[in-house]
């Protein structure tokens, strides 16, 4: 379809390819306009009733094109010339998520066919189809980390729905690679493949010979079983992600990876403090001033009557209060008997 992104379809199975085997399918601005608009086009078409989605050469998709990060090494902090807030109108991503989201959306199934790296966004490419078949020994990876940033290509809620939350978290905080073969353990993928691109044909081979309207329905009801907030979380990726890029911890990370060195131990920015919760108290309780109704008082309070004994004596803050009966007096205090007379 355009120099970045190849399709053919054949027998209702598209064959979609990332097309920059020079650069590992790395991607750039080019590769994300080519992947929506090519999503957008096999949703528009009837013919296609299952998606193989591959990398041409010898990596499914390294990520980012390094060239851009290269620059911000050198450039410094501040570049934040594009609101990756900014939508569409009627979208829910960004341009960069929308070429992975674009492979959800489709009504079509999608099948990811792994081969050499996955990393960061190649991963989050991968993530986005509805099946994926890897080679036992190619590399995926949550690689943002390693950049001082975060997955913002949807990859925060496909890696909670894939593989749960602890195990999301500990990918995406090591930025540790992994072979294939784990992939398929920990439910990253979903099986292994010596081939995973005739693999993936065969399977969209067998997908294509069932009713199409069973099969858009199935996973029109899949996806809609699984997706909680995704408008608001793709929101939330690209925010943290603006308040991250280009700030000194996150250009400090890039170059100590250029430097090949550790990244300085800088400060924590304020860009990524979450507001201060309030205290249980302050909710449970307002103040005077937020009160809408006074507290109501007894307009008859209980008679207080001291209680003359030793013990009370001993302590005479203690008090007990007792109801007044009409028509009586004070009580009396009880007096001790006295002893009778013995006579002699």
């Amino acid at each position: 379809m355009t120099d970045r992104v190849t399709v053919h379809v054949h027998e209702g199975v598209a064959d979609v390819r990332l097309n920059r085997p020079d650069k590992l399918n790395a991607l750039d601005l080019a590769t994300f306009e080519a992947l929506a608009r090519t999503g957008d086009a096999l949703a528009a078409d009837a013919s296609v009733r299952a998606v193989v989605l591959s990398g041409e050469g010898r990596a499914f998709c390294a990520g980012l094109d390094f060239a851009g990060f290269a620059a911000m090494a050198g450039a410094g902090a501040g570049r934040r010339a594009d609101d990756i807030t900014a939508r569409e109108p009627g979208r829910v991503t960004n341009l960069g998520q929308q070429a992975v989201h674009v492979w959800r959306e489709l009504p079509q199934p999608v099948i990811a066919a792994v081969h050499g790296h996955a990393l960061g966004g190649g991963l989050q490419i991968a993530l986005g189809a509805d099946i994926r078949i890897v080679a036992p020994d190619a590399r995926l990876s949550v690689l943002e980390i390693r950049w001082g940033l975060v997955p913002d290509m949807t990859g925060t809620a496909a890696l909670i729905r894939l593989v749960g939350e602890d195990v999301a978290k500990e990918l995406t905080f090591t930025g540790r690679t992994i072979s294939g073969a784990d992939a398929v353990r920990i439910g990253l993928a979903t099986r292994a493949a010596d081939d995973p691109h005739a693999a993936a044909t065969e399977l969209a081979r067998e997908i294509a010979g069932n009713s199409p309207d069973a099969v858009r329905g199935a996973k029109r009801l899949l996806n809609r079983a699984a997706d909680t907030d995704l408008a608001g979380q793709f929101l939330e990726e690209s925010r943290t992600l603006g308040a991250l890029r280009g700030s000194p911890n996150q250009v400090e990370a890039v170059r100590a990876y250029f430097d090949k060195r550790p990244p300085a131990r800088l400060h924590r920015s304020r860009l990524t403090r979450p507001p201060a919760p309030a205290s249980r108290a302050t909710e449970a309780q307002p103040n005077a001033s937020t009160r809408t109704r006074p507290r109501r008082r007894r307009e008859h309070p209980p008679r207080v009557v001291l209680l003359r004994s030793p013990l009370l004596q001993a302590h005479p803050g203690r008090r007990r209060e007792r109801p007044h009966r009409p028509g009586q007096g004070a009580r009396q205090p009880r007096r001790r008997p006295e002893a009778p007379e013995v006579a002699s």
